[in-house]
């Protein structure tokens, strides 16, 4: 078809502009899809989204909070992203999401910037369409969840030191470079991951000796434009916390800058996996099809390393990276991001036309067959109910209809990709590949987000809660973040971290303090001074049902709590 034809002309231009604008545009298509259907869905969005949205409500920026309780465990900048967003635009829905897709833009202009200064146009536009079609990469541009962004930073970073030490020299990136490290340190602590590159870097000038004028005296100046940009928060935040001096502010700074950091990194206390997690789990998966053909072109990939060992550098801070993150004992899929934009570079340059060898086309047509298989039993599994399913869904809703609208759906996404794959017959493997992603990026985003909107929010609890409290004032136990966002009145808890029974007594003490006041709580909890059986439903969320109370429901005594805990979060517009 002349129209495919066309476009495919457009993504494979000699013009360096027409391609980045089509890429953008398409790019822009994938991440903005949906943008605006869904909330922030936890278990992380929700926490960022509050935090913001109370930023704006309070006018409170500098201390990030979570119904008045400060919120120490991440700097600030992603959260004063979000939190300006949503003041320009009104809608945390979008501006929860927002920021995200647009660093995920800017990360792929810097990949085929970079990638088109040192090797070309070709491997410029390879490198950039590897990271579209890569699922961790398009995930994370898609949610509001803090990893998307310190990448962009980290990219940033590392494009500064490539700019400076392949492509220079040149000072002025190289210390931008630098400053972007201070921005990634203050948007999560690991934003100083480019200076891992300086090893693999100061090798290739020892053993190529190419680099001598890129290695001057005002070299050692970067690492002081990294802490003058962290010294732009850090200094106000700890002449602020020693002015106040209260208990709140010292608890704050000290688990910002200790327990946050290092200690999580050596000593944590959750998200444990073994050593090979990164390798052995999300390479394989979430970096397909790259991990899988980069196996498959190995040969390729190792003579060109030989021809330009500048391959090997940028596959070396990957390898680096990826071994940083392996050492501690906690691990999250979502760490290595920052590794991936490097990756398509070094595989894009290792493998320069992208041709594909037998094992290559087996792969690609076995995984492109594999998804058609998935979605085809998804759509038999849910137009039948099968009970696997709907055991499921049972933790969420009742409802038969929700299996049948998502039948329709993925009818349709089987569908769509056979018939990409029949117009697209005469075209490359990759086409059809990128086509088949797109179709269940695009589908999803707007037919999905609109049916999993009441599954992943607390709403219905919320709104029935505020219905019967009515002019009331209403508290919760055993709190997640997103009861706050989604509250549409004012919402008092008794602190994040107060352990189950402090939470019991604090909540007892202040149904009994004013008439009118109203407690909810999980059934699951371990019930003091209230007994669940008095409890008035209020419907399921996040596979939890809620009770609500009153003072009548309250026991005729509770023992007092070691210290009485109360904070109060802002009405919620989101409902709107």
């Amino acid at each position: 078809m002349k129209w495919i034809d066309a476009f495919e002309q457009r993504l494979s231009s000699e013009r360096s502009g027409e391609f980045l604008f089509w890429l953008l545009v398409v790019a822009a298509l994938l991440i903005f899809s949906g943008l605006g259907l869904r909330s922030p869905w936890p278990p992380d969005e929700p926490r960022f989204a509050d935090v913001a949205r109370e930023m704006v409500v309070t006018g409170q920026w500098f201390f990030p909070a979570r119904g008045e309780e400060f919120y120490p465990d991440k700097p600030p900048i992603f959260m004063w992203a979000i939190a300006l967003c949503y003041y320009l635009i009104g809608n945390i829905k979008i501006a929860a999401l927002l920021p995200n897709a647009l660093c995920s833009l800017v990360s792929l202009v810097a990949v085929f910037d970079i990638s088109k200064r040192i090797w070309g146009l070709r491997i410029a536009r390879h490198a950039t369409l590897l990271l579209l079609i890569t699922p961790q990469f398009l995930i994370q541009a898609k949610f509001a969840q803090i990893d998307a962004m310190v990448a962009c930073w980290i990219t940033l970073g590392c494009y500064g030191l490539l700019r400076h030490f392949f492509c220079g020299p040149h000072w002025r990136w190289y210390f931008l470079g630098w400053g972007f490290m201070g921005l990634g340190i203050i948007t999560k602590g690991v934003g100083f991951l480019p200076l891992l590159m300086l090893l693999p870097i100061a090798i290739y000038h020892f053993t190529q000796q190419r680099l001598t004028g890129s290695w001057r005296w005002r070299a050692l100046l970067g690492p002081i434009v990294m802490l003058a940009v962290v010294a732009c928060w850090l200094v106000p935040m700890y002449l602020i916390v020693s002015h106040n001096g209260t208990p709140e502010y010292l608890a704050y700074r000290d688990n910002i800058l200790f327990k946050q950091t290092g200690e999580r990194y050596v000593d944590p206390w959750h998200h444990f996996k073994p050593w090979h997690y990164f390798v052995s789990s999300v390479v394989p998966a979430f970096w397909l099809p790259l991990s899988v053909l980069l196996l498959t072109q190995i040969r390729t990939v190792l003579q060109q390393i030989k021809q330009d060992p500048r391959i090997a550098v940028l596959f070396g801070w990957v390898i680096l990276v990826i071994f940083f993150f392996s050492l501690s004992p906690a691990k999250r899929g979502v760490y290595i991001l920052p590794a991936l934009p490097i990756f398509c570079i070094s595989l894009a340059a290792a493998w320069p036309d992208l041709s594909l060898n037998r094992a290559s086309r087996w792969f690609l047509r076995a995984l492109l067959a594999l998804i058609i298989t998935l979605f085809t039993a998804l759509t038999y599994l849910a137009a039948i109910h099968h009970h696997k399913l709907v055991d499921k869904l049972d933790n969420y809703t009742q409802s038969f209809q929700l299996l049948d609208s998502l039948a329709i759906i993925f009818a349709i996404i089987v569908g769509a990709i056979c018939l990409a794959c029949v117009v697209l017959w005469r075209k490359s493997l990759w086409l059809k590949y990128g086509s088949a992603i797109a179709i269940i990026c695009v589908t999803v985003s707007w037919l999905v987000y609109p049916l999993a909107e009441p599954l992943r929010t607390p709403k219905n609890v919320m709104l029935t809660a505020a219905a019967k409290v009515s002019d009331g004032e209403l508290a919760i136990l055993d709190l997640k973040e997103q009861h706050l966002l989604f509250s549409p009145i004012p919402l008092t808890h008794f602190s994040y971290f107060t352990d189950n029974a402090e939470q019991f007594r604090n909540a007892w003490l202040w149904i009994n303090e004013a008439p009118n006041r109203y407690i909810m709580a999980p059934d699951n909890m371990h019930f003091e001074c209230f007994d669940p059986a008095d409890g008035e439903s209020l419907g399921i969320a996040h596979r939890e049902h809620w009770l609500l109370f009153s003072a009548k429901d309250a026991a005729k005594s509770c023992p007092a709590p070691d210290h009485v805990i109360r904070y109060q979060s802002p009405a919620s517009d989101i409902n709107e």
